[in-house]
């Protein structure tokens, strides 16, 4: 091949593809525009557009010859031309708050399988719970003129998604419930996912309890405090039953550093550990192990989202599961309904009740397994 060939990044005989009718002046020598296909095919110009867009207008032995004339000339569509003209792609966007959680990438499962099926694509992108880097994402997805977008905001929904629907762009929330009745949201009850993790500590014997938690603008980790709160009044417990170490992260890195904070501190041991995600608690149970302490027998540990590796570590995890993967199926379809119609669909608020799953880490005789269903 000389250097003045062009190369084809999709395979021999490839060419870029024009879909505006002409091929773009200064365009690499063998791009093909509609007007070749035409030719090729002899059809109008609109004709090749109806068999790339509408092809139920055009008849069968048009389209055939018309389509039999795209793929001689190796003619490929412009994406970027149709997304201009339609003023949207056929994408959405999905923003969550931290890709390396095996969480939402159980989410992403769903939405990814939702949207295929109904012909579209997926961008993801990772808050990495900052507020500023949420912005710039989302603005990123208005520019890419996706169709909808779902969003796991890192604080407060108003800001990020008022942003998107003044823009006319529809708005999930995604494990993230609110109150407004202009906004769809698909969420889990995080204030009962964090009674039952803190019930199930307390029927273990625990009376003092440390709650390692993440950053305080995630929502997610303010409503599991309130729920281990209510487990104690409940209990006849007062809020310093509660010791509560906070960590700049929601990885296991962070729980290991809350682990060592928590040893070194000098103050007598909890009875019990509640963490407000997996990775944590994994990060918790490989320090309290190093250290010699016995869990459950010396202290007693649960989790939070019952994530692949809980039931795999040395000792069994007990966790509060969520149905990380119909959260996003149900959140895709709503968005999907509303953008197919934005005036007449009816925004929805669906709230998914967790599950208790025992294991080893939190009781030292029985109950390995159990799961049970929300309070």
């Amino acid at each position: 091949m000389t250097q003045s060939e062009p190369i084809s990044a999709i395979g021999p005989g490839a060419h870029r593809l024009s879909t505006d009718g002409t091929d773009r002046p200064g365009a690499a020598r063998g791009t093909v525009g509609i007007k070749q296909v035409a030719a090729h095919a002899g059809v109008s110009p609109g004709t090749v557009s109806n068999v790339l867009n509408r092809p139920e207008r055009v008849a069968e032995a048009t389209r055939i010859r018309v389509e039999g004339a795209i793929r001689e000339l190796g003619f490929v569509r412009n994406g970027s031309a149709s997304t201009l003209r339609a003023g949207h792609s056929s994408t959405i966007g999905l923003m969550v708050l931290d890709l390396a959680n095996p969480f939402f990438t159980d989410v992403a499962r769903g939405v990814e399988d939702t949207a295929s099926e109904r012909g579209y694509a997926v961008i993801l992108s990772s808050s990495g719970e900052s507020d500023e880097r949420e912005l710039r994402n989302l603005r990123v997805f208005a520019e890419q003129r996706v169709r909808g977008v779902l969003l796991t905001p890192v604080g407060d929904d108003g800001a990020a998604a008022g942003r998107l629907r003044e823009r006319n762009v529809p708005v999930v929330l995604l494990d993230h419930p609110t109150p407004r009745a202009n906004q769809c949201s698909v969420a889990v009850d995080d204030v009962a996912g964090g009674e039952l993790a803190t019930a199930e500590l307390l029927a273990a014997g625990a009376r003092t309890i440390a709650f390692v938690t993440g950053p305080t603008v995630l929502r997610q980790c303010a409503d599991r405090r309130k729920g281990a709160l209510r487990a104690l009044r409940a209990a006849g417990l007062g809020r310093d039953a509660l010791r509560e170490i906070p960590v700049g992260a929601m990885n296991a890195r962070a729980g290991q550093e809350a682990a060592r904070r928590m040893l070194e501190a000098g103050a007598p041991l909890p009875d019990a550990i509640f963490c407000a995600n997996d990775l944590l608690a994994l990060g918790v149970l490989r320090v309290l192990l190093q250290t010699g302490i016995r869990v459950p027998a010396d202290i007693a540990l649960i989790g939070y989202d019952d994530i692949e590796f809980s039931a795999a570590a040395a000792v069994p995890l007990s966790s509060v599961r969520q149905p990380t993967y119909q959260l996003g199926r149900i959140a895709t379809e709503l968005l999907l309904e509303e953008c197919d119609d934005p005036v007449g669909h009816a925004h929805q608020q669906v709230m998914f009740q967790p599950e208790l799953v025992v294991r080893e880490s939190s009781r030292s005789e029985g109950g390995g397994g159990i799961v049970r269903l929300a309070l």
